[in-house]
Protein backbone atom coordinates (compact mmCIF):
# COMPACT_ATOMS: atom_id res chain seq x y z
CA UNK A 1 0.00 0.00 0.00
CA UNK A 2 1.29 3.45 -0.92
CA UNK A 3 2.03 5.84 1.92
CA UNK A 4 -0.61 8.25 0.59
CA UNK A 5 -3.23 5.59 1.28
CA UNK A 6 -2.15 5.18 4.90
CA UNK A 7 -1.96 8.76 6.21
CA UNK A 8 -2.48 12.34 5.01
CA UNK A 9 0.70 14.10 3.94
CA UNK A 10 1.75 17.72 4.08
CA UNK A 11 4.64 19.51 2.45
CA UNK A 12 6.58 22.60 3.45
CA UNK A 13 6.40 25.76 1.40
CA UNK A 14 9.78 27.22 0.47
CA UNK A 15 10.16 29.86 3.18
CA UNK A 16 13.37 29.40 5.19
CA UNK A 17 16.69 29.05 3.44
CA UNK A 18 20.36 30.08 3.52
CA UNK A 19 19.59 31.87 0.24
CA UNK A 20 16.67 34.20 -0.57
CA UNK A 21 13.53 32.34 -1.65
CA UNK A 22 11.94 33.48 -4.91
CA UNK A 23 8.21 34.03 -4.49
CA UNK A 24 7.74 32.19 -7.78
CA UNK A 25 9.02 29.06 -6.03
CA UNK A 26 6.38 29.52 -3.33
CA UNK A 27 3.65 29.80 -5.96
CA UNK A 28 4.89 26.78 -7.89
CA UNK A 29 5.13 24.52 -4.83
CA UNK A 30 1.75 25.64 -3.49
CA UNK A 31 -0.07 25.02 -6.76
CA UNK A 32 1.76 21.84 -7.68
CA UNK A 33 1.38 20.34 -4.18
CA UNK A 34 -2.36 20.96 -4.41
CA UNK A 35 -2.53 19.38 -7.87
CA UNK A 36 -0.59 16.33 -6.67
CA UNK A 37 -2.92 15.77 -3.73
CA UNK A 38 -0.89 16.79 -0.70
CA UNK A 39 -3.21 17.60 2.22
CA UNK A 40 -1.57 20.76 3.55
CA UNK A 41 1.19 23.35 3.22
CA UNK A 42 3.33 24.37 6.20
CA UNK A 43 5.78 27.05 7.29
CA UNK A 44 7.62 27.99 10.48
CA UNK A 45 7.99 31.26 12.37
CA UNK A 46 11.54 32.61 12.74
CA UNK A 47 11.45 36.40 13.10
CA UNK A 48 15.04 37.19 14.03
CA UNK A 49 16.98 34.63 12.05
CA UNK A 50 20.48 34.16 10.65
CA UNK A 51 18.97 32.95 7.36
CA UNK A 52 16.15 34.11 5.06
CA UNK A 53 12.65 33.43 6.42
CA UNK A 54 9.20 34.68 5.38
CA UNK A 55 6.65 35.76 7.97
CA UNK A 56 4.18 32.86 8.26
CA UNK A 57 0.93 34.78 7.92
CA UNK A 58 2.19 36.73 4.92
CA UNK A 59 3.44 33.72 2.97
CA UNK A 60 0.41 31.58 3.85
CA UNK A 61 -1.95 34.35 2.76
CA UNK A 62 -0.10 34.45 -0.54
CA UNK A 63 -0.38 30.66 -0.83
CA UNK A 64 -4.09 30.87 -0.05
CA UNK A 65 -4.58 33.31 -2.91
CA UNK A 66 -2.96 31.03 -5.49
CA UNK A 67 -4.66 27.78 -4.37
CA UNK A 68 -8.22 26.58 -3.75
CA UNK A 69 -8.30 23.46 -1.58
CA UNK A 70 -5.01 22.69 0.15
CA UNK A 71 -4.83 23.50 3.86
CA UNK A 72 -2.41 26.07 5.33
CA UNK A 73 -0.51 25.68 8.59
CA UNK A 74 2.29 27.09 10.69
CA UNK A 75 4.25 25.03 13.18
CA UNK A 76 4.73 26.92 15.32
CA UNK A 77 3.69 30.47 16.17
CA UNK A 78 5.51 31.50 19.36
CA UNK A 79 2.61 32.93 21.27
CA UNK A 80 4.59 34.79 23.91
CA UNK A 81 6.02 37.25 21.39
CA UNK A 82 2.58 38.24 20.06
CA UNK A 83 -0.62 39.59 21.50
CA UNK A 84 -3.27 36.84 21.45
CA UNK A 85 -5.65 39.47 20.11
CA UNK A 86 -3.49 39.90 17.02
CA UNK A 87 -3.01 36.15 16.59
CA UNK A 88 -6.75 35.61 16.84
CA UNK A 89 -7.52 38.27 14.26
CA UNK A 90 -4.75 37.36 11.79
CA UNK A 91 -5.59 33.66 11.77
CA UNK A 92 -9.33 34.23 11.67
CA UNK A 93 -8.74 36.45 8.64
CA UNK A 94 -6.52 33.80 7.02
CA UNK A 95 -9.18 31.16 7.61
CA UNK A 96 -11.87 33.49 6.25
CA UNK A 97 -9.83 34.46 3.19
CA UNK A 98 -8.96 30.81 2.43
CA UNK A 99 -12.53 29.58 3.02
CA UNK A 100 -11.68 27.47 6.05
CA UNK A 101 -8.22 26.06 5.35
CA UNK A 102 -6.04 27.36 8.21
CA UNK A 103 -4.31 25.32 10.93
CA UNK A 104 -2.65 27.29 13.73
CA UNK A 105 0.29 25.57 15.40
CA UNK A 106 1.43 27.16 18.67
CA UNK A 107 4.28 26.83 21.12
CA UNK A 108 5.77 28.33 24.25
CA UNK A 109 9.01 29.34 22.55
CA UNK A 110 12.54 29.12 23.85
CA UNK A 111 14.74 31.28 26.04
CA UNK A 112 16.00 33.41 23.15
CA UNK A 113 12.46 34.40 22.17
CA UNK A 114 11.82 35.92 25.59
CA UNK A 115 15.20 37.65 25.58
CA UNK A 116 14.94 39.05 22.05
CA UNK A 117 11.38 40.30 22.42
CA UNK A 118 11.91 41.41 26.03
CA UNK A 119 9.06 39.30 27.34
CA UNK A 120 9.39 38.11 30.96
CA UNK A 121 9.51 34.35 31.38
CA UNK A 122 7.78 34.48 34.76
CA UNK A 123 4.40 32.82 34.52
CA UNK A 124 4.92 31.81 30.91
CA UNK A 125 2.79 28.68 31.19
CA UNK A 126 -0.09 30.60 32.75
CA UNK A 127 0.29 33.21 30.01
CA UNK A 128 0.23 30.49 27.35
CA UNK A 129 -2.96 28.93 28.71
CA UNK A 130 -4.63 32.34 28.90
CA UNK A 131 -3.60 33.14 25.35
CA UNK A 132 -5.18 29.94 24.06
CA UNK A 133 -8.37 30.65 26.01
CA UNK A 134 -8.56 34.24 24.72
CA UNK A 135 -7.99 33.19 21.10
CA UNK A 136 -10.65 30.48 21.21
CA UNK A 137 -13.11 32.81 22.90
CA UNK A 138 -12.61 35.56 20.31
CA UNK A 139 -13.10 33.01 17.53
CA UNK A 140 -16.34 31.62 18.92
CA UNK A 141 -18.10 34.30 20.99
CA UNK A 142 -19.92 37.37 19.76
CA UNK A 143 -18.74 39.28 22.82
CA UNK A 144 -15.80 38.12 24.90
CA UNK A 145 -15.26 38.84 28.57
CA UNK A 146 -12.10 37.35 30.06
CA UNK A 147 -10.24 38.12 33.26
CA UNK A 148 -6.92 36.44 33.97
CA UNK A 149 -3.49 37.18 35.32
CA UNK A 150 -2.18 38.54 32.03
CA UNK A 151 -5.20 39.38 29.86
CA UNK A 152 -8.45 41.17 30.59
CA UNK A 153 -11.30 41.82 28.17
CA UNK A 154 -14.80 43.19 28.66
CA UNK A 155 -17.38 42.66 25.92
CA UNK A 156 -14.64 42.58 23.27
CA UNK A 157 -15.75 41.91 19.70
CA UNK A 158 -13.79 40.58 16.75
CA UNK A 159 -14.77 39.99 13.14
CA UNK A 160 -14.45 38.07 10.90
CA UNK A 161 -14.73 34.79 12.72
CA UNK A 162 -12.97 31.73 11.32
CA UNK A 163 -14.95 29.74 8.78
CA UNK A 164 -13.99 26.60 10.70
CA UNK A 165 -15.81 26.25 13.98
CA UNK A 166 -13.75 25.23 15.75
CA UNK A 167 -10.60 26.16 13.88
CA UNK A 168 -7.88 23.62 14.76
CA UNK A 169 -4.97 24.52 17.01
CA UNK A 170 -2.01 22.14 17.00
CA UNK A 171 0.95 22.19 19.35
CA UNK A 172 4.55 21.60 18.39
CA UNK A 173 6.51 20.78 21.52
CA UNK A 174 8.99 18.14 22.63
CA UNK A 175 9.35 18.16 26.41
CA UNK A 176 7.35 15.28 27.93
CA UNK A 177 5.31 17.64 30.12
CA UNK A 178 4.50 19.79 27.10
CA UNK A 179 3.56 16.72 25.07
CA UNK A 180 1.15 15.71 27.83
CA UNK A 181 -0.22 19.25 27.86
CA UNK A 182 -0.94 18.94 24.13
CA UNK A 183 -3.35 16.09 24.86
CA UNK A 184 -5.43 18.47 27.00
CA UNK A 185 -5.10 21.77 25.14
CA UNK A 186 -4.58 21.04 21.43
CA UNK A 187 -6.35 19.52 18.45
CA UNK A 188 -3.19 17.92 17.04
CA UNK A 189 0.55 17.60 17.70
CA UNK A 190 3.61 17.90 15.48
CA UNK A 191 7.14 16.90 16.43
CA UNK A 192 9.70 19.50 15.36
CA UNK A 193 12.02 18.98 12.43
CA UNK A 194 15.05 19.46 14.64
CA UNK A 195 14.05 16.74 17.08
CA UNK A 196 15.36 13.25 16.48
CA UNK A 197 13.30 10.45 15.04
CA UNK A 198 14.03 8.39 18.15
CA UNK A 199 12.65 11.20 20.31
CA UNK A 200 9.53 11.31 18.15
CA UNK A 201 8.86 7.67 18.93
CA UNK A 202 9.20 8.34 22.66
CA UNK A 203 6.90 11.38 22.42
CA UNK A 204 4.20 9.40 20.63
CA UNK A 205 4.07 6.92 23.52
CA UNK A 206 3.79 9.80 26.01
CA UNK A 207 1.14 11.55 23.93
CA UNK A 208 -1.04 8.48 23.46
CA UNK A 209 -0.93 7.75 27.18
CA UNK A 210 -1.98 11.34 27.90
CA UNK A 211 -4.76 11.21 25.31
CA UNK A 212 -6.13 8.03 26.88
CA UNK A 213 -5.99 9.62 30.33
CA UNK A 214 -7.87 12.66 28.98
CA UNK A 215 -10.51 10.40 27.41
CA UNK A 216 -9.55 11.40 23.87
CA UNK A 217 -9.33 9.03 20.91
CA UNK A 218 -5.88 9.13 19.23
CA UNK A 219 -7.64 8.33 15.94
CA UNK A 220 -9.23 11.79 16.09
CA UNK A 221 -6.02 13.56 17.11
CA UNK A 222 -3.42 14.13 14.35
CA UNK A 223 0.06 12.99 15.38
CA UNK A 224 2.66 14.39 13.01
CA UNK A 225 6.34 15.10 12.51
CA UNK A 226 8.13 17.64 10.38
CA UNK A 227 10.82 15.75 8.46
CA UNK A 228 13.64 17.65 6.79
CA UNK A 229 14.62 15.55 3.81
CA UNK A 230 16.45 15.13 0.52
CA UNK A 231 15.89 12.49 -2.16
CA UNK A 232 18.35 11.51 -4.87
CA UNK A 233 19.24 8.33 -6.72
CA UNK A 234 22.77 9.09 -5.53
CA UNK A 235 22.48 8.76 -1.74
CA UNK A 236 25.67 10.71 -1.10
CA UNK A 237 24.22 13.70 -2.94
CA UNK A 238 21.02 13.56 -0.90
CA UNK A 239 22.96 13.39 2.35
CA UNK A 240 25.21 16.29 1.36
CA UNK A 241 22.16 18.50 0.65
CA UNK A 242 20.59 17.69 4.00
CA UNK A 243 23.89 18.00 5.85
CA UNK A 244 24.30 21.51 4.47
CA UNK A 245 20.84 22.39 5.80
CA UNK A 246 21.41 21.05 9.30
CA UNK A 247 24.87 22.61 9.47
CA UNK A 248 23.95 26.05 8.10
CA UNK A 249 20.38 26.56 9.26
CA UNK A 250 20.09 24.42 12.39
CA UNK A 251 23.78 24.55 13.31
CA UNK A 252 23.39 20.91 14.25
CA UNK A 253 25.21 18.67 11.76
CA UNK A 254 24.35 15.57 13.82
CA UNK A 255 20.71 16.18 12.93
CA UNK A 256 21.41 15.11 9.36
CA UNK A 257 21.14 11.46 10.35
CA UNK A 258 19.35 11.67 13.72
CA UNK A 259 16.47 13.94 12.66
CA UNK A 260 16.40 14.07 8.87
CA UNK A 261 15.72 11.53 6.17
CA UNK A 262 17.88 11.27 3.05
CA UNK A 263 18.79 8.79 0.37
CA UNK A 264 17.35 7.06 -2.65
CA UNK A 265 13.57 6.96 -3.15
CA UNK A 266 13.49 3.42 -1.75
CA UNK A 267 15.54 4.38 1.31
CA UNK A 268 13.37 7.43 1.98
CA UNK A 269 10.16 5.45 1.61
CA UNK A 270 11.42 2.89 4.12
CA UNK A 271 12.27 5.58 6.69
CA UNK A 272 8.89 7.27 6.29
CA UNK A 273 7.19 3.93 6.81
CA UNK A 274 9.15 3.64 10.07
CA UNK A 275 7.59 6.89 11.27
CA UNK A 276 4.12 5.56 10.47
CA UNK A 277 5.01 2.45 12.42
CA UNK A 278 5.95 4.67 15.37
CA UNK A 279 2.45 6.14 15.36
CA UNK A 280 2.52 9.07 12.94
CA UNK A 281 -0.94 9.70 11.49
CA UNK A 282 0.29 12.67 9.42
CA UNK A 283 3.72 13.67 8.11
CA UNK A 284 5.07 17.02 7.04
CA UNK A 285 7.67 16.47 4.32
CA UNK A 286 10.14 19.36 4.25
CA UNK A 287 12.55 19.49 1.28
CA UNK A 288 15.50 21.77 1.98
CA UNK A 289 16.53 22.73 -1.57
CA UNK A 290 15.64 22.28 -5.26
CA UNK A 291 12.01 22.69 -4.24
CA UNK A 292 10.29 21.90 -7.54
CA UNK A 293 12.37 18.80 -8.22
CA UNK A 294 12.17 17.53 -4.66
CA UNK A 295 8.40 17.98 -4.59
CA UNK A 296 8.07 15.68 -7.61
CA UNK A 297 10.50 13.17 -6.09
CA UNK A 298 8.61 13.10 -2.80
CA UNK A 299 5.28 12.74 -4.58
CA UNK A 300 6.64 9.65 -6.32
CA UNK A 301 7.98 8.25 -3.04
CA UNK A 302 4.60 8.47 -1.30
CA UNK A 303 2.51 7.41 -4.30
CA UNK A 304 1.02 10.76 -5.29
CA UNK A 305 2.70 10.74 -8.68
Amino acid sequence: MALKDKIPLGVALPHRSPEPVDIAAVRHVAQRAEALGFRDLWVTENTLDHVFCFDPVVVLTYAAAVTKRIRLGCSVVVMAVHSPLMIAHQWACLDYASNGRAILGVGLGREHHYRQFEVPEDGRLTRFREELAVIRALWSEQKTTFHGRFYNLDNATMSPKPVQQPMPIWMGVGHPNAVRRSAKLADGWMGSGGSSIAHFGQSVVTLKEALAKAGRDPADFPISKRVFMAVDERPEVARAELHRWFTTVYRNPEGTDASGIHGTPEQVRERLEELVGMGASHLLLNPVSHYAEQLEALAAVVGLA
